[in-house]
């Protein structure tokens, strides 16, 4: 919903960025490596030691990656590739999934089962809701639907982490309880749309 609403401003807002990372010789794989693996790391260092505000700020940063490796495939001489397409999504994965791996270890080393319960069910429905998309669109099927598409889970999240690292300590709690409740849904809807179909 969010980056269908602001896409083509952002585009506008960064493709001169783009344009200068192509010419000094930055592609846009290289570019979604380096974000993905910066936002793993930091997310599973960071949240599983309980330092959840610095590990939301370098999340949030190696993120920004996303913003600007499509932007820069689209603008490249090769244009957007196959093997680009699946190294993002991969990557993509690899990230929510290092997010809610630091939660639960951090859970669990505080002895707190509940949040590493709901951070597993995030985990769960987070993996689902693409896997959806990709299964019903390998059948023919478009199924973009959803009420909670990774940009709103991601903002979810990272807002959730960075106010509970900040002591705020309902936050994560609540967080993750939005994020499982708008995760169960957007799976529904994909659901409804490929039984419809």
């Amino acid at each position: 919903m969010i980056q269908n609403r602001f896409k083509a401003p952002v585009t506008a807002f960064i493709t001169p960025s783009c344009r200068f990372l192509l010419k000094i010789g930055i592609t846009a794989n290289w570019l979604t490596f380096i974000g993905a693996l910066g936002s793993s790391v930091s997310a599973i260092y960071f949240f599983s030691s309980g330092n959840f505000f610095l590990g939301t700020i370098l999340v949030s940063l190696f993120a920004l990656s996303d913003l600007f490796d499509g932007t820069m495939a689209r603008l490249s001489e090769r244009g957007t590739t196959n093997w680009g397409a699946l190294i993002d999504s991969t990557l993509d994965r690899l990230t929510d999934a290092a997010i809610y791996a630091g939660i639960i270890a951090y859970a669990i080393s505080e002895d707190d089962r509940n949040l590493a319960l709901l951070a597993l069910l995030a985990l769960i429905t987070g993996a689902l809701i693409p896997y959806i998309r990709a299964k019903a669109e390998s059948l023919g099927i478009a199924c973009s639907v959803g009420i909670a598409e990774r940009a709103e889970r991601l903002i979810i999240i990272l807002t959730a982490t960075g106010l509970y690292g900040l002591g705020i300590n309902f936050a994560l709690v609540a967080g993750l309880l939005l994020i499982n409740i708008l995760g169960i849904i957007t799976i529904a809807q994909r659901l409804l749309v490929v039984a419809r179909s």
